[in-house]
């Protein structure tokens, strides 16, 4: 008699959609608020920030600026739109910090380091998932710093479609589109989507050019060779909601990004005909399921093509006003000889989940990543056809990430409790040339093993508190090992990285109070970090590797409220990270206690909207809105060596910025119009020591829902 009880109090009841038809009690008429997929993950036990962009699809603002608005993310820039890009979460940046398109690595999914993580098209993201260093098994990855996912929209039903239209400073044209449709109750679902960018990043830099005695000078100048153009599409087919399938899509995407390089690393060289070109294509197929017995099924595989040609072939020393001043003895403007190169990978992967939860207080999760890369390129510089080029010898690697977790559910779904394991497996295969010029075989097989656990207690609906922690690892990427055929070399020895990253914060949302809409998050963060990779070697030959050792602690806060009626909406958020060398040996062993160069380390924005409704129609909205963004100053290198006086430091920022956007809305469409000024003030702007970001800029965008 005491078996059924115990199991009830142990397990919990299977879990049932079924609704309780006993007659012979009270009704009590309870009000259900649906949460769509962005509110639960933002309140599940996940280590997780969402950023909804329904309002930055109708401003100027690109993906880059919507996510450096948030706390806890820096987003660093080698110029204007189009220019190399670097995202850091809570310290930890570049590869350490995965990024995803609905699930997919995103230079899988139509998106090539040339366009990067702040150019994609912001109107084509429904949300962005940001993971701060303690990453779930779905994702298959090996993120050492947490995890970036863009997440589309999910195939609704009806016709929807979206177009939009930007343009302004410094010769920018920016448009995307898409289209989709969904046709029931057979099923049947396509979407297209594309996007085209174009600028000329002509925008006024202030450097020092020489006279005809040779003598420097102060000069303000335009760039003449940073153009930037990419474009891309990607059509999807399939069912949604059938006997057979939850979601079964077809997609198939094509990117092209070709950018200029107008200088070196600190902006006192300027280039003429250096330039990149990146192409990627490839195709997906995903499936969804949820099978009887409570088991849960979704798996993507797929492949994609990316290319990359690099060429630094230019005959002329040119001067910053963009004129052949002096003929090269050789080609190549970076100094390093000629350069003309292609570099492709082929990638097939596969992301597989299965979900399994037995009562409704337990679940079991499984997950496996499989990743096969075969990189290859050519050299077409060579001089002896006879000759192998090195670009063509064997470079593969396979990855495998699997995981398991198991989650728990308990006190009326107050406390959720996620543990998991990941097992990540690497096997590189390689040839290695040799003195004579024939290749030997290099190959490594690594092993290596993660855990973690996430926790979140909800005190009441709308406030909840989370702590988090992950043994991560992050295996080596292809060009790391392999190197880049010419002057990175290969290095098979290299191990993974590690990092014990932790977090506690607490998180409250409450909208519907008298005074207004309050929101809150606070987290405080560790990271331990060891085994970091960085390239290393002197003027002939680099190569990649573990080095040195850190630990980041530190607390970022946002807080927010709207009015009554949302007249107005404040928010602001802050972050600072204590980020420091904690190498005794090896080469940053005598810094060790500084703090690591070359990052901003105290950063904060703030924004005020003033919304008002009503005012030609019914249906129409105008909106004022205000950003600034400030950044403390941060030594370029570190801060143990030379003194402070003569250092080399990005000083401290404050920018602001300014828009304004009309909207009109029916029931089926909606139209709006912006116009937004960024860096109001004409400040200058730094990112990075020397290279200067645009001054004022001047934006006008279109958008049209349907």
């Amino acid at each position: 008699m005491l078996v059924a009880p115990l199991a009830l109090a142990l397990f919990g009841p299977p879990p049932t959609d079924a609704p309780d038809t006993r007659e012979d009690q009270d009704v009590e008429e309870i009000v259900v608020e649906r949460q769509d997929e962005g509110e639960r993950l933002a309140q599940s036990a996940e280590a997780v920030q969402v950023i909804d962009t329904e309002t930055a699809k109708r401003e100027a603002a690109d993906l880059g600026e919507v996510l450096a608005r948030s706390q806890g993310v820096a987003i660093r820039r080698g110029g204007g739109l189009g220019s190399s890009t670097r995202l850091s979460l809570n310290g930890l940046t570049g590869d350490q910090v995965r990024l995803f398109l609905d699930g997919v690595p995103l230079g899988f999914s139509g998106f090539p380091a040339g366009v990067g993580l702040a150019n994609v098209p912001v109107n084509l993201v429904d949300r962005v998932d940001v993971y701060r260093g303690v990453v779930p098994i779905r994702y298959g990855s090996d993120a050492l710093g947490g995890a970036v996912n863009l997440a589309s929209r999910p195939p609704g039903p009806g016709t929807h479609g979206a177009v939009s239209y930007q343009g302004g400073s410094f010769q920018t044209h920016r448009l995307t589109g898409s289209l989709q449709s969904r046709l029931d109750p057979i099923g049947l679902f396509a979407r297209v989507s594309g996007f085209f960018d174009t600028t000329a990043n002509d925008y006024p830099i202030d450097v020092e050019v020489a006279d005809m005695q040779g003598q420097l000078s102060p000069a303000r100048i335009y760039r003449f060779h940073d153009g930037y153009l990419a474009g891309g599409g990607r059509l999807e087919l399939g069912a949604v909601d059938v006997r057979w399938a939850d979601r079964f899509i077809v997609r198939g995407f094509g990117t092209y990004a070709r950018k200029d390089i107008q200088h070196n690393v600190v902006m006192t060289v300027p280039y003429g005909e250096v330039e990149t070109e990146h192409l990627t294509t490839g195709a997906n197929l995903e499936y969804r399921k949820a099978f009887a017995r409570h088991v849960d099924f979704d798996a993507v595989a797929g492949y994609s093509w990316a290319k990359t040609d690099f060429s630094d072939m230019g005959e002329c020393v040119y001067d910053w006003f963009g004129q052949c001043i002096l003929d090269r003895p050789q080609p190549g403007e970076i100094g390093i000889g000629p350069v003309d190169q292609a570099i492709w990978e082929h990638t097939a992967y596969l992301r597989a989940n299965v979900e399994w939860q037995p009562f409704a207080a337990h679940g079991f999760g499984l997950s496996v990543a499989p990743t096969f890369v075969t990189r290859g390129g050519e050299d077409r510089t060579l001089d002896d056809p006879e000759a192998r080029d090195p670009l063509t010898f064997q470079r593969d690697l396979s990855t495998v990430v699997s995981g398991l977790a198991y989650t728990l559910t308990v006190l009326d779904e107050r406390l959720e409790n996620v543990a998991f394991g990941k097992n990540y497996v690497q096997l590189a295969r390689s040839e290695e040339e040799l003195p004579g010029g024939d290749p030997r075989q290099r190959d490594r097989d690594t092993v290596r093993f993660g855990f973690g656990d996430t926790l979140r207690y909800r005190f009441a609906p709308w406030i909840w508190a989370k702590a988090s922690y992950e043994w991560a690892t992050r295996m080596p990427r292809p060009d790391e090992i392999f190197g880049n055929g010419t002057r990175i070399v290969a290095n098979l020895e290299l191990e993974p990285e590690t990092s014990h990253n932790a977090n506690l914060g607490l998180s409250l949302d409450k909208a519907d109070t008298k005074a207004g809409g309050w929101r809150l998050d606070l987290n405080g963060f560790w990271r331990e970090a060891d085994r970091l990779i960085v390239l290393l070697g002197n003027d002939q030959v680099f190569s990649y590797q573990n080095v040195f050792k850190a630990r980041s602690v530190g607390v970022e806060a946002g807080a927010g409220w709207t009015s009554p009626g949302d007249y107005l909406a404040l928010d602001g958020n802050l972050t600072y990270q204590d980020f420091r060398n904690v190498s005794s040996e090896g080469a940053f062993g005598d810094f060790e206690g500084d703090r690591i160069p070359n990052r901003p380390y105290l950063f904060a924005n703030g924004s005020a909207r003033l919304q008002f409704s009503s005012l030609a129609t019914q249906r129409d909205q105008l909106s004022f809105t205000w950003t600034s963004r400030y950044v403390h100053e941060f030594f370029r290198g570190w801060e143990s060596v030379g003194l402070v006086a003569f250092k080399q430091t990005v000083d401290a920022q404050l920018l602001h910025g300014l828009s304004m956007t009309y909207l009109i809305y029916g029931d089926r469409f909606a139209l709006s119009f912006t116009g937004e000024v960024q860096n109001l003030t004409d400040r200058t702007a730094f990112d990075y020591f020397g290279v200067q970001r645009p001054g004022r800029a001047v934006y006008f965008k279109t958008t049209l829902e349907f």
